[in-house]
């Protein structure tokens, strides 16, 4: 008889966003010409920037030509786009060595698998609310087991992040072993800064403990007090594993390349308390179970590095960093309750009225049409919020904002 894996069976949250779609496909259904606002997750539809398509149209020819195409790396990726990396760092005031960058192909693959090299007894702390994603992390490797809603497990520790701390999350009172911190939040768009951030440091110093940092958004930071790498407060080498996923720079699901840090400092355990290197750890997985990022794009993610990426970046950070500070603005004025949207792409705001998430997004798509993120997506707790996205196109999200304000005063 051949068992499941029943770890895979178990409520993560992900239904939430699959309900979300058969919402919207079954509207679409009963109106066709209705023009939807997409106010949800990163745009599917939006493109590269120039620099990168002609790289890729560029290394698609030079693929077939063995005198030009060449893999010249290792598993963990290619020299010429570690070699950027670092430099990147080097510009932050931050060293580090070639062996501790891992190119992989999209911050997911890291962030789930990570748990596959670490031992199945750590106590894992996580935000609330808190992406799937992060939360998958724990259970799908086997490190909880439900002990009574869907939202309750053992092993797993939740950082409450609340209006009355402006959903930043709080160091945990429980000793957690590892700790999954995303700056800028992937959900809420709060972020820590240095003073903050160091608080972290120190307790996963003081614990042993390991902390996983996702800063797959940090291009949208502009606040000068806001790290854009953990590796800039002191120390941070020795408790802290870095992810970063290039796609996340312009929200498109059509470029899937990223990296992820583990420093040579960085040290783990065995039940004895010997100290065992993680970059050896992880280096040993990579080798054994990934075929690494493809030349092809790899390639690609160089060319953001270069000065014409790097300026057709900058331009469109900017253009959804205004996205962002435009629906920001507006919820303000309608005396909402808001957060995040100005080192983040992401917008986290109170259900203004006494409405479960569910029945706040059916009312917002059929009277608004615009498309949301339910606040319960990212934990029971997180009920009474909703999110909105700026990746999206300038004049969707103004029109999106203006049939939101002529609704929301009469019906909302």
């Amino acid at each position: 008889m051949a068992l499941v894996n029943e770890n895979y069976l178990r409520n993560s949250g992900l239904h939430c966003f699959e309900e979300a779609e058969k919402r919207v496909n079954a509207y679409k259904l009963l109106h066709p010409s209705v023009k939807l606002f997409c106010l949800d997750n990163p745009n599917r539809s939006l493109q590269l920037i120039p620099e990168i398509v002609q790289t890729l149209h560029k290394t698609i020819d030079d693929t077939i030509n063995p005198e030009i195409f060449r893999k010249d790396s290792s598993i963990r990726g290619c020299d010429f786009l570690i070699d950027k990396i670092l430099k990147e760092y080097r510009a932050i005031g931050v060293s580090l060595n070639k062996e501790s960058v891992f190119i992989n192909d999209g911050s997911n693959s890291d962030i789930e698998n990570i748990g596959y090299v670490l031992g199945r007894d750590n106590i894992i702390a996580i935000t609330d609310p808190v992406h799937p994603l992060y939360e998958n992390a724990a259970i799908l490797s086997g490190r909880g087991s439900a002990i009574g809603g869907d939202s309750e497990w053992s092993n797993i520790i939740r950082i409450k992040c609340s209006e009355e701390n402006g959903f930043l999350p709080q160091l945990p009172r429980e000793k957690a072993d590892i700790l999954f911190i995303s700056n800028p939040g992937n959900v809420t768009g709060t972020v820590l800064n240095r003073t903050e951030l160091k608080k972290w440091v120190d307790y996963a110093t003081k614990n042993k403990s390991l902390i996983v940092y996702d800063a797959s958004y940090k291009a949208y930071i502009k606040e000068g007090d806001v790290p854009k790498s953990i590796y800039e407060i002191r120390g941070a080498k020795k408790v802290a594993v870095e992810i970063h996923s290039f796609s996340s720079i312009f929200g498109s699901s059509a470029f899937h390349c990223g990296y992820s840090v583990f420093p040579s400092e960085l040290q783990v355990y065995t039940e004895l308390g010997d100290e065992v290197s993680l970059n050896k750890l992880w280096t040993k997985r990579v080798v054994s179970f990934t075929n690494g990022s493809s030349y092809v794009m790899q390639r690609a993610a160089e060319a953001i590095f270069s000065r014409k990426g790097k300026s057709e970046i900058a331009e469109l950070v900017n253009y959804y960093s205004i996205n962002a500070s435009l629906i920001r603005e507006e919820l303000l004025s309608f005396g909402w309750k808001v957060y995040g949207g100005v080192n983040s792409p992401y917008i986290w705001f109170k259900i203004p009225v006494d409405l479960p998430s569910w029945k706040y997004f059916t009312q917002l798509l059929y009277e608004a049409h615009i498309v949301s993120i339910p606040g319960i997506a990212f934990g029971d707790s997180n009920d009474g919020y909703m999110g909105f996205s700026a990746f999206g196109d300038r004049t969707d999200i103004i029109n999106a904002l203006k049939k939101l304000k002529s609704t929301q005063s009469s019906n909302f």
